[in-house]
């Protein structure tokens, strides 16, 4: 079992990064959902690129907060990033991961994943691999109509609570979503179920992650 955490005794230092509001919640919520009731976050850096100016912004903002309740040291940005033409802001999008990267270490960045077809969440991926060398870098997946979801290699157990309270922050937080037919309860705990028995869960429920680099 690997411990996502630096040491005995000590508390992470998280970076999440998103292409899109919504997009860490969908990949990751669960995950930071335990880790934070598990005390084991010193603080977290929230950095979603696109959404500023807009109604996405204010749903960012919300869900983040509610993902992190109970981490006093925390940060949320929402950035002005065109959606859908990340790759045509490649050199701008390095620069404020760059200007991330300089505000202090951390020690796991939680990012899209490199398969994602997605050009917006494959860009980010990328970049963080040219950003971030010296952290442990978990590629979340994000369900959608590409169809492009393939084989974990790393999985979170979950309890049971930590998937209801991710299930019901999106549905909240994210109100211009939900005319999308792929943003339901339904799809984010079947994804969850699926997971959970990849990885014979406790509770029968995880979230995957691809790690490319994992030193023990």
């Amino acid at each position: 079992m690997i411990r996502l955490d630096p040491g005995p005794g000590g508390e992470l230092r998280l970076l999440c990064l998103g292409a899109h509001p919504d997009d860490i919640e969908i990949g990751a919520g669960g995950t930071l959902l335990r880790l934070v009731a598990d005390a084991r976050v010193r603080s977290a850096r929230w950095a979603v690129l696109s959404g500023s100016g807009s109604d996405r912004e204010a749903e960012a903002r919300v869900a983040a907060d509610r993902f992190l309740e109970g981490v006093a040291e925390r940060r949320v940005t929402v950035d002005s990033f065109t959606d859908s033409r990340f790759p045509t802001e490649w050199g701008r999008i390095k620069e404020a991961l760059e200007t991330i990267a300089a505000e202090g270490a951390v020690d796991i960045v939680i990012a899209p994943r490199r398969e994602d077809w997605h050009q917006d969440h494959r860009l980010v991926a990328e970049l963080a691999w040219t950003v971030f060398r010296d952290q442990l870098i978990l590629e979340y997946e994000v369900p959608k109509w590409d169809g492009d979801l393939s084989t974990p290699n790393l999985y979170v157990d979950l309890p049971r609570w930590a998937v209801d309270r991710k299930v019901a922050i999106l549905l909240e937080s994210f109100p211009s979503q939900r005319d999308r037919a792929w943003f339901s309860a339904d799809t984010f705990e079947a994804l969850a179920r699926l997971r959970g028995i990849e990885a014979r869960a406790a509770e029968g429920l995880a979230e995957g992650f691809h790690a490319r680099k994992l030193v023990v």
